[in-house]
Formats: structure tokens, sequence, C-alpha cells
């Protein structure tokens, strides 16, 4: 990758349909047989909880190769108050450019972003080997715990990074998921069958069938 072979922008109603084919090109049969991914962003695009600033699509050679967007959501603290914090993703890099520095720039990028508007911390799921370049760590950390997930379950997927220092020093208590992530499976098939045929497939380390 060289250093300035790519532009990082904002999204713009005429990419949406090209980034939604990306995010299907980059998440299909990874975690599932297909993928609801593309129609989570199309979705989330309408949610009130999204954040239009901090919706970024990178370019290279006049392609759309990646994109990550935020939205707004809450940790319920254990003292009953409400603290507002992120969440983040989907993010992709179409899959020929992954392992190749891009995904990296595109979230440190975004995150420097995130921080200048004032929000305080971002939470979500993923892997720590790849986010913890990024200033993740694991969010029991902080005293943060996933909704629904019962204690002593592995949490090691849910991360956080604190984009102002210091923001939830004195904070435990439960993180809540935006309802817009949740599709049902049904609409995700109207929705695909916009998109030219893919195989699905059951695949090994996938994590829902």
């Amino acid at each position: 990758m060289d250093k300035c072979d790519f532009t990082i922008r904002p999204e713009e109603e005429k990419d949406f349909g090209e980034v939604e084919n990306l995010v299907r090109e980059s998440f299909w049969n990874v975690y599932r047989p297909g993928c609801s991914e593309h129609y989570v962003i199309h979705v989330l695009r309408r949610d009130p909880a999204f954040i239009k600033e901090l919706d970024f699509v990178m370019e290279k050679d006049g392609k759309i190769i990646g994109q990550n967007m935020f939205m707004k959501t809450v940790i319920q603290s254990e003292n009953g108050k409400t603290v507002p914090v992120l969440t983040m993703g989907p993010i992709c890099i179409t899959p020929e450019l992954k392992r190749r520095g891009y995904g990296k720039k595109l979230l440190d990028y975004s995150l420097e972003k995130a921080k200048a508007l004032g929000y305080g911390a971002v939470l979500f799921e993923g892997n720590i080997k790849f986010y913890g370049k990024s200033g993740f760590e694991y969010a029991r950390n902080f005293g943060i715990r996933y909704h629904d997930l019962p204690e002593g379950e592995d949490d090691s997927f849910f991360l956080c990074k604190e984009l102002i220092c210091g923001y939830l020093d004195s904070v435990t208590g439960v993180y809540q998921t935006p309802k817009g992530y949740y599709v049902d499976d049904a609409d995700v098939e109207e929705f695909d069958r916009c998109f030219p045929p893919k195989v699905k497939l059951k695949l090994p380390g996938q994590i829902f069938e």
C-alpha cells in the first residue's frame, strides 16, 4: 500500500448500491452461509441513531474499496444513569485488498473523526488481534458487560476504546446494541434478491447457521 494511494470521504447517496455490494462481497459466507450485513447497513442509514457525519467510504483508483459507519447507543449504568457511547460497523475492505493495511487506515481515520466530534467511547464486537492495534481493549476491563450475555460466558469479542481519556471512569453497567442491527431473515432474503446470485456455503469457523 502506497501512503497516498487512497482517499477517505463521506458516503453519498449515489454510493449506496456500490457500498452495499461491497459489504455483501466482504461478508459473504464469513460468519454464516451468505450474509446479512449488506441489508443491515441499508436499514441503519434510516435509523435515528445513525450518525451521517461518521459514515465513510475509502476510494482507490476511482473505486470504493472500504467503508465504516457509527451509531449512537448507551451503557445502562448500575447507578441508573445512561451513558452515551458509540458503536461501529459494519466496517469492511474489499476482499482482494484485505490484510494490506487499508482497514487500519480507515479505522484510525474514522475514530479520529468521532473523537473530534466529542464522542467519548466506542464499543463493538470484533477481534482483539486486529482492533487492539488501534487501541481497543476488552470491554470487561472498563467494567462494561454485553447485554444478554450470561455471566461466565466468553466475552472476548466485546471491545471498547475510550476516545476521551477517562470517559468511562467509575462507569459500570450494560451495553445496549442499537435495535437497528437486528434484522429479520426473511427481509434479508428479499433484499438479497436485488443482487447477483451467490452460493451460500456452510464453512468451518462460522458462528451462525
